[in-house]
């Protein structure tokens, strides 16, 4: 049995759910500090009109589900920021816009019906090297604009006022964490399906930000396990009856809540090591619990200041930078971490 694991079919399907597990991730630390958990369910069901047109032009759905996402992700940012309307409202329009849309397109395809299931609830095993290849291009991209431009989009993620005063093009940023979140949508519509895209983003970040310290970690632990639910979920199916997709989202659950107690105990014993914490110098992090706010770097080897290539932020008296997902502040002869 062990041998269907080696088969063209399921080599394939592990390549795109380790790809897949990756990306993901690293667009979901970024919503999850924006607190816009739901934003890859917003651009998962636009994405149906999307495949509905290249199904119904007989194109390929991959390429009009990528420009489909990328525009309602523009979209939504647009209307957020003007301010005319609150981001849970353009997030509707998208849900329900998105998905009837959808429907009544691929009701003139004849029996286009079929081939949309393959996108709503994902279609792993049968993914052809073509599409293994578009999902290495795809994965690459976003973890390179992810890494790239970690400390901007860090710092609009995290505070977005103050990320303006510093002269950062906040729209423009928050439109790449947007644009990457839809990407990302496109790379596992064929994974876990349109209708968990989202679970997929956002479970692995959960899980891991019960242990770790800094945005960073956040984001690479959940990297990690991402890739490993996407392996275990697909490996599962090889021996069971069951959807790939939905198997995969049932993996990362299952890590979140045979996690949970332990990341209880870990957050109790932090407490307790740290009583005393530095009440309103958390503000910057979110994921970072606010008893370790006060957290040193005594083997910071960098040296911060005008030109060290770390964002600056001006902080009441004094300038702290943003390195390696944490606000690094002077503080006698070390650097606080924040």
């Amino acid at each position: 049995m062990i041998s269907i694991l080696t088969a063209d079919f399921m080599v394939r399907a592990l390549l795109a759910a380790f790809l897949t597990g990756l990306a993901a991730p690293a667009v979901g630390t970024f919503l999850v500090q924006r607190k816009l958990s739901l934003l890859g369910d917003g651009i998962g069901h636009i994405t149906v009109t999307g495949v509905a047109i290249g199904i119904l032009t007989g194109t390929s759905p991959t390429w009009t589900a990528i420009l489909a996402a990328v525009a309602g992700a523009i979209l939504i940012e647009a209307i957020r920021s003007t301010g005319r309307t609150s981001g849970d409202v353009a997030l509707a329009l998208l849900f329900y816009g998105g998905i009837a849309g959808g429907l009544v397109l691929v009701s003139q395809a004849g029996n286009g019906m079929y081939s949309m299931q393959q996108y709503l609830f994902g279609s792993i095993t049968s993914l052809s090297d073509q599409d293994v290849w578009v999902s290495l291009g795809l994965a690459v991209v976003v973890l390179a604009l992810v890494f790239g431009l970690l400390p901007q989009l860090f710092a609009v993620a995290t505070d977005e006022s103050y990320s303006r005063t510093l002269g950062l093009r906040t729209w423009l940023y928050n439109s790449m964490i947007s644009v990457l979140a839809a990407v990302s949508v496109s790379l596992a519509m064929r994974t876990v399906g349109l209708l968990l895209v989202s679970a997929l983003m956002i479970i692995p970040v959960a899980t891991t930000q019960q242990f770790t310290r800094s945005f960073r970690a956040t984001m690479i632990t959940a990297m990690g396990v991402g890739a490993v639910s996407g392996l275990v979920g697909v490996a599962i199916t090889a021996f069971i009856d069951a959807p790939p997709g939905a198997t995969i989202v049932l993996v990362g659950l299952a890590g979140f809540s045979l996690t949970a107690p332990l990341g209880i105990v870990v957050q109790r014993r932090r407490k307790a090591l740290m009583p005393f914490p530095d009440e309103g110098e958390h503000g910057l992090d979110p994921i970072q619990p606010p008893e370790l706010a006060h957290a040193t770097s005594d083997q910071h080897g960098h040296v911060h200041g005008p030109g060290c290539g770390h964002v600056a932020v001006e902080h009441g008296d004094h300038v702290d930078y943003l390195h390696d997902g944490q606000r690094h502040a002077a503080h006698g002869g070390h650097y606080d971490q924040h």
